[in-house]
Parts: C-alpha cells; structure tokens; sequence
C-alpha cells in the first residue's frame, strides 16, 4: 500500500495554447483543441488521474470544471452572462492539477501553464441609429452635386457584421435625390428655385445584418437662385384703396450685388400712367371748372366742349370713355358755329389744349391740324392756325393789312420728342405778338424757328373756324376739310384778350397721383434726388447700397383725388451700378411692377326740400319775384359693405350696409325748366350776381333753365340756389311751372337725384270771391252791399233799412259768432302750427295783401297769424272794428307796411295716401260792416 502512493512521478500535461468562441448571454466555451489533460502515471489510482484545471487571471468570469477524472477530459464555461459589448475577447492562463498520490489529494502535480484566448460571439441586438436628429443642406439652383451632403448612422453592436451599415435608404419617394451605401445624397436632375425653394426627405439605414434603423432622419435641402445682381423683396403688386395718403412702394426691398465690387448706383423709379385720362388721375371736371378752380382769367372758349344742345358741334366726333377726350383718325373735323369766338383775337390771346399725338402715318408727312381759322367760301387763307408737321409744333398768325404793308412774324416752329410720343401732354400757346410762348407740361420752350409772311389784305370773306381738320373753302371743285388731325385732344380753348400765368398753367396739368417720398431727411448725406415736374418720375443716386436700400423703402405712391380712377398703374424701377476699377461691371435688372387702385365708394347725392307751393300773381309780378328753393338741401352719402358673423345662422356671413354722409365738392347744378320753355317777354329766371362772389362759381341763363357750375363745395351750391327767383310779369297766362334739379361731381361721373317743383301761380278775383264768403256767413236781405278795397262805405237805401233796434240786435249777434268763431278757428290752428312750424323755414309759408279785405274768415278754411297771440288778435280785431265804423279813410303808409308784412298761404304736396293739399289762408277782417 504505501508503494502505491509514491508512484505519483510524472505532471499533468495539457497543450500550450487554446482558442475558444463564446456567444454572448451564452455559458458554454467551444475550446480549439478540447480541453485534455494527460498524466503518464496512469492507470495508477490518485497519481493518473485529473482533479482539477485552474484559470489564473483577475476575475475572469470563466471556470473549467473537470468532466472525466481517468480521462483527463474538462470543459471551460462563463460564470456570468458574457457582453460582448463590454469585452470581446478573454485572455488567461490554465492549468491541470492531478489528484496526487492519495485519495487526500496531496503530493498533487500540476502541469505547466497553457494560454487560453476567448473571442465573444456577437448576437445583432441593436439597430442603426443616426449621429445627428436631422441633416440641413443648401444648394445652387441649376446645378447636379456629386455629393450635397453626408448622413451616418452606428449600430451599438459589437462585431463587424452588426455594427457596420451596409446601406442606406431614402424613404420620400418621387423627390429628385439619391444616396449611396456612404450616406452620400446626390441631386439626380437640376433643382430650381422659382419651382420649389425647399425639399425635405426622410432617410433610413440598415446594418450588415439587415436590421433597420428604429428612427428615419429628416434631410432638408434648401436651394437657392443663382446669385443674380438685382433687387429682392418686392411685390409685383401693391393695392391702393381710395384715401390710403402715401403708401410706401417697396418697403422691405433691397440690393443684391453678389458682392460686385460696387462704387455708386443710379437708380429710377417711373410710374407710368399714360394710359389714365390725360395721362394721369387728374380731376376729370370741365375746362371751365377748372379754369375757375385755378384762378385763370375769365373769358375762355371751350372748343370741345361735350356734347349737348347748346354745344352740338362736337355731337359727330369720336369720344373716348370719358367724354371729355376727343379721338381724331385722321377722318373728322369740327366745325365751330359762327359767334363763338370773336373775329378779331386782338394781340393778345392764349390757346390751351392736351394732345396725345404720334409719328404721323404715311411716308410723306402731312400737315395735321389742331386749330384753324380759314376762308370760309371763295379762297383758302388761312388766317391763323395751329398744327402738327413733323412732328414739329406750329402755329400760324397772319395778321391783317392795315397801314404797315411789311414783313411780320407769321410761322412759329417747335421740335420737341414729345410731340410725337404717344402720350398726353398740356400746352399752352402764349400769344403777344409779336412774341410767341410754348409751355409744355410747364415748362417754357422758344421757338427754334420764326419766319415771316406778308400781312393779308382786308376782304369780305367769312371765316371758318374748324377743330381737327382745316376748312378748304375754295380753290377746290367742293368745299371740304383737309389736313386732318390723327390723335386724341382734350379741353382746347382760347382766350381772346388775355395770356395766361405761369401759376395758372401748372395748376391747369397738375397732376393728383405721383410718387413721394416719407420722411425725407432720414435719406441720409450721401444720397441725392430729384423728382420730374409731375413728380411721375424720381432719381436716386448714391454710393453705400444700405443707404440707397433704405431711400427706395421710403418711396411711396400717393393719390389725392377723392375718387380716383380705378385700374392699373405700371411701375418700372431701372438701376445702372459703378464698380471700382472693372472694366465691366454688374448689370441690374428692371423692376416691373404695378400699383392696383380700388374703386372708391360712390357717393349718391341726393337733393330734397320743399317740391310743390303756390303763390299769389302779385309775388311772382313783384321785381323780386319768388324764390323758388328757400330750404333746398344736397347731401352726400356713401354705402359701405361690412360683413359679420351671425352664430344663430349657424355661422352664415351676412352683409351690413353701413350709410355714412360725405362732404365732396360739385362741379355744375342744373334748373331745368319742364314743358314750355320761358317766354322772355314775360318769365325769366334770376339771380344776384354778388351772390356767387368769394366762389368758384359762374352761372349761365336760358330761356330752358339756368345752370350753375364749377368746383365748389355742396353748401355753396345750397346757398346759391335758394337765392334764385322765378318772376312772371304777364300771370294772366301762366296758372304754373315746373322746375327740376340736378347736380353733378366729376363732370357727370356721378349725378343726383332730379328733384322736380311744382309752382302754383294764385288768381283770385277779391270782388267774386268774398261776395261768396259773405253769403256763406251772413244771409240777412239787408246786407246787400259790401265796403270797397278804397274803404269808401256804399249808401244803403232806407227802404231796406230795417229798424235801428232790428240793426243793433243784428250787429251783437254778428260779433259774437265773429268772436267765438275766431277763437275757435285761432286755438286750432295753433295746434297745428305749433306741430308743423319746425317743418319749413318761414319762407314757405303764404303773404297775401289783405289789408282792405271785408271779408272776417272763410271757417271751412285754417286761421293762423303767426306773429300774434290769440288774445292780441282778438283785441285788435274789436279795435280795428271800431276805428273802421268811425273813419272811412286809410293811412298810404299804412297800407305799404301791410304790404311789406303780407302772409304767404302754403300749398304743400302731400303723401300719396293723403292727396288733398291744406292751404294757410289769413284774412283781415278789420274793414267788415255789421
């Protein structure tokens, strides 16, 4: 026995080297070669056998356990769940034990060291994840990117297979982008900017284990113009709406230069409105108003007037919407009718027009005239004119023959571009001979060229004054018009006696819309500027971009018509850039944009007063006659469309219509007589010539009507009109009229309602008509005879004469019912009046001369003095009675007071329902006999 335990000669062996796999959250160790120990001393018991391997190593999470003592066979496994993550590979050192040389285990040998390497398994736990939450790129339109930008994701894994991504995936579909296995992006066509300024497009990745990202990244690709020099930021269209002021054009705008090396800029900003009325929004009133409204001298001849029965000369000319602009094609002429201008224009006169004219058609340029005075029949001399030749300016003036047979200035030559332009423009013909002035659009121009002509000698051929054409009177086989004009004219007039003023001629075309500019002293030192005459045109010039940034965001448009033309109105910004020392500089491209005025609110103008009264003969055969509108009222008013929000109609939009009264001026008011018009040798309508003094106003009478214009305000008007009088001197033939109103704002733009009155001329024969009332009151046979208007008392015969008792009883009684019926009749009317006497002014009410009248009160009819108390009536009407029984004689002052005090009797027209018409009627009484 003892031999057996000392047999234990030999170490375990085991390889040198081993190499293992593990998969991680695995236990189990795959060695390469397996794990076996070998002892020589086999098959002794104890000292052959393997009891044990040992790892040497700080906490290694392994251990080797031994499966087969005899064999020598072991395993090696993880303590603990191995990550791979955390460690990928394990190296340590192992070695076998033997068990010894006694079942004790002492006396045990132990091989020598061997190294064992592990390498983890790993397990594709975690999905790609991208480094950054979102990837932002920009990109120059018209161009394709090998690459606009890179995106990348990691995966958390451990071994090559799953922590590398193998691909990439964009998610968006139909976007014009591409990614390769890299995270590259690429634009796969050119990208614009006016078609979409910003893409953005999800992407994804996968690993090489084919596991997708848990979260898509979001890529946006900006893509911007290609650097062009120009202005940016600013709108295409800017809305105006009718009392907006100045509204600034550009206000964010600004310079881009794509950092040209810019010393100055030039810049120009136009506003174009030469297709608005004459070539601008100016007021569209008549010549005459304006001439008014300017302080022009008085004594201007409207040659294109507007159609109409006193002015049908320009009836056959082509007009243009508004009807103060006349269009000539080159085939019609006017005639002016003989009286209209005078003969002789004296030295001094001035012609005005506004003519939009181009080249002249044809290639052999015809004369195109404008104005012509011509023989009218047996020669062709043409006494003065003006006309288009060349598009030259000229005016003719052939002075008649008197003593001095010399050469004179005749022909005056104007060459200006503008002529011929095609746009409107405002001239004005200053004529002291000898001396000839052109303004244009008020400026001053010379002629470049005056030549002389022989002075024509005197005949007694009629002359021709024509528009448009030039009259050929003889020398032809028929007489006809030559020379047409091609354009369009407007407002040509001529003012024998007077040349106009430098003021007077720019307030004529000026101009209500333009540009401006807001706060000009923040432009800054360095820029400079300067506006055209009619302010349509602004330069600005500077050498720092911000400030010239800043001076175009002040520009503004402004409007101060009430109401504007509505439409278009183009703009055109063009801007020309100095560069330091570059042979070629940046090129800036035009603006084109335009400003969109809205329709204003029309107003309607509405006239009302008092339509229907009746007067006696006697008031419209006074001197003064009767005033036709004593309480006439113009009102203006605007209606307003506002919508709100009704949550009881299941929120349905409804319209409010807001009213809201306006003051605006009006520019002519027309009294019109309806039916026959006024025979002059008995009617005529008048008016006080000072009443249109300190206004813009002149006025015009016909036997149709009268007509009062020019621009004023609607109070003016009022206060003219009620000042105008109807007399008729011959009533005997007239038992009424018919008058009606109407006014206008803007040359008839908008009108207003026509008002109609109805004048009722009272014939009343005193005899007749109180012998009917005294029979209605007083029946007793002996009262057959009546006092006369001279206040002589008629004998009564004593045969009919009754008693005096009979006379006495018959007088009392009479007075008391003439008492108490007047007290009655007083009370009530002045209930009535009471109610009604804030209706009217007291000019409607009636005054008739009653001052002889013997008749006390008709009681079917209304009873009112207005001036008196019903006690102060009563008692002067008892006094009145007593003095008329002692003295038959009237005072002719008194009777003249009475005159001057007379009562006017109202006839009102009422409503439809109530047709019956009331009259005021007051009698004196004071000369009845009881």
């Amino acid at each position: 026995m003892v031999s057996s335990f000392l047999v234990n000669k030999h170490k375990p062996w085991i390889e040198t080297s081993y190499h293992g796999i593990i998969t991680e959250n695995n236990d189990t160790v795959i060695l390469d070669p397996p794990l076996v120990a070998l002892d020589k001393d086999a098959p002794v018991p104890f000292a052959g056998e393997i009891c044990a391997f040992k790892i040497h190593g700080q906490e290694m999470p392994f251990e080797a356990i031994v499966l087969n003592k005899t064999s020598g066979e072991g395993r090696l496994r993880a303590r603990s769940p191995i990550d791979c993550e955390l460690q990928k590979e394990y190296t340590f050192i192992i070695q076998a034990y033997d068990c010894g040389s006694g079942p004790g285990g002492t006396n045990w040998k132990k091989s020598h060291k061997a190294v064992v390497h592990i390498q983890v398994k790993d397990v594709n736990e975690f999905s790609p994840a991208f480094k950054e939450s979102m990837y932002k790129a920009s990109v120059t339109e018209g161009k394709i990117y090998d690459s606009i930008l890179q995106v990348e994701a990691t995966d958390e894994d451990c071994s090559p297979q799953y922590s590398q991504i193998c691909n990439y995936e964009i998610v968006t579909t139909d976007v014009p982008f591409a990614i390769d296995r890299n995270g590259n992006i690429r634009n796969t066509e050119k990208l614009s900017y006016d078609k979409q300024h910003q893409y953005e497009i999800m992407v994804t990745a996968f690993d090489c284990g084919q596991k997708r990202a848990t979260e898509d990244v979001l890529v946006r690709v900006n893509v911007k113009p290609v650097c062009k020099p120009g202005w940016q930021d600013w709108n295409k269209r800017i809305e105006y709406r009718p009392g907006s002021g100045s509204i600034p054009l550009f206000p964010s705008i600004h310079l881009e230069t794509c950092d040209g090396p810019v010393s100055s800029i030039h810049t120009t900003i136009e506003l174009q409105t030469n297709y608005i009325g004459k070539g601008c929004d100016r007021e569209t009133y008549s010549e005459k108003s304006l001439q008014k409204l300017c302080g022009a001298s008085s004594g201007a001849i409207d040659l294109l007037p507007s159609p109409s029965t006193t002015t049908n000369w320009t009836a056959g000319l082509l007009m243009d919407s508004n009807d103060m602009i006349f269009k000539f094609d080159g085939k019609q002429g006017a005639k002016i009718p003989d009286g209209i201008v005078p003969k002789n224009l004296t030295d001094q006169f001035t012609i005005t027009l506004w003519m939009k004219h181009g080249p002249s058609p044809g290639l052999r340029a015809e004369k195109e005239t404008i104005l012509c005075n011509s023989d009218k029949t047996e020669m062709n001399r043409h006494h003065y004119a003006l006309y288009v030749h060349n598009c030259r300016l000229v005016f003719l003036l052939r002075k008649d023959f008197d003593q001095a047979d010399t050469f004179r200035p005749a022909e005056f030559h104007w060459k200006l571009d503008q002529i011929c332009d095609k746009e409107w423009h405002y001239y004005v013909v200053n004529v002291e001979f000898p001396v000839v002035t052109l303004y244009m659009d008020g400026a001053t121009y010379e002629p470049y060229l005056v030549t002389n002509d022989w002075p024509i000698h005197p005949s007694h051929i009629a002359m021709q004054l024509t528009v448009g054409a030039c009259w050929q009177g003889g020398e032809v086989t028929k007489p006809r018009f030559a020379q047409y004009f091609h354009g369009s004219l407007a407002s040509l007039t001529i003012r024998p006696g007077k040349i106009e003023s430098q003021k007077v001629i720019s307030c004529l075309q000026a101009c209500k819309e333009g540009l401006d500019i807001n706060s000009l002293e923040s432009l800054g030192q360095g820029i400079k500027y300067h506006f055209n005459p009619s302010q349509s045109a602004l330069v600005m010039e500077g050498d720092d971009i911000e400030n010239i940034n800043q001076a175009l965001q002040k520009v503004s448009y402004i409007n101060s018509r009430q109401f504007p033309t509505a439409g278009v109105r183009r703009l055109k910004v063009s801007s020309k850039v100095q560069c330091f020392g570059e042979d070629v500089c940046i090129s800036i491209p035009d603006i084109d944009a335009y400003v969109m005025v809205f329709q204003a609110n029309e107003p309607k103008i509405t006239i009302t007063g008092m339509d229907h009264f009746a007067r006696p003969a006697a008031q419209f055969e006074s001197e003064r006659g009767v005033i036709l509108f004593p309480d006439i009222r113009i009102v203006s008013t605007v209606t307003k469309m506002e919508h709100s929000v009704d949550l009881r109609e299941h929120d349905r939009v409804n319209k409010q219509v807001v009213v809201e009264e306006m003051l605006h001026n009006l520019d002519f008011c027309d009294v019109l007589v309806i039916g026959a018009e006024l025979d002059p040798e008995q009617e005529c309508l008048e008016l006080d010539h000072g009443e249109l003094q300190g206004k813009h106003l002149d006025a015009t009478n016909s036997t149709a009507g009268y007509s009062i214009y020019g621009v004023d305000s609607m109070f003016s008007y009022e206060q003219v009109l009620r000042q105008l009088r109807y007399r008729n001197w011959g009533t005997s033939a007239t038992s009424d009229r018919k008058f009606r109103v109407k006014c206008s704002e803007l040359n008839g733009r908008y009108t207003s309602n026509e008002f109609n009155l109805e004048v009722n001329i009272l014939h009343s024969s005193n005899s007749d008509f109180m012998d009917h009332v005294n029979h209605m009151i007083f029946q007793p046979k002996f009262l057959q005879s009546v006092q006369h208007p001279e206040g002589s008392v008629s004998a009564v015969p004593s045969s009919v004469v009754p008693s005096v008792a009979t006379m006495v009883i018959i007088i009392c009684v009479s007075v008391l019912v003439l008492v108490v019926t007047l007290g009655v009749l007083r009370l009530r009317s002045a209930r009535q009046h009471g109610s009604l006497g804030h209706e009217g002014p007291k000019d409607n009410e009636m005054d008739w001369d009653d001052s002889a009248l013997t008749i006390t009160v008709n009681p079917m009819e209304k009873y009112d003095k207005p001036h008196q108390t019903e006690e102060e009536s009563e008692e002067e009407d008892i006094d009145d009675e007593e003095e008329d029984t002692t003295s038959a004689e009237s005072d002719d002052s008194e009777e003249e007071e009475e005159e001057e005090e007379e009562e006017e009797v109202i006839v009102q027209k009422g409503n439809k329902q109530n047709a019956t018409r009331q009259e005021q009627l007051e009698w004196d009484d004071s000369t009845l006999p009881y």
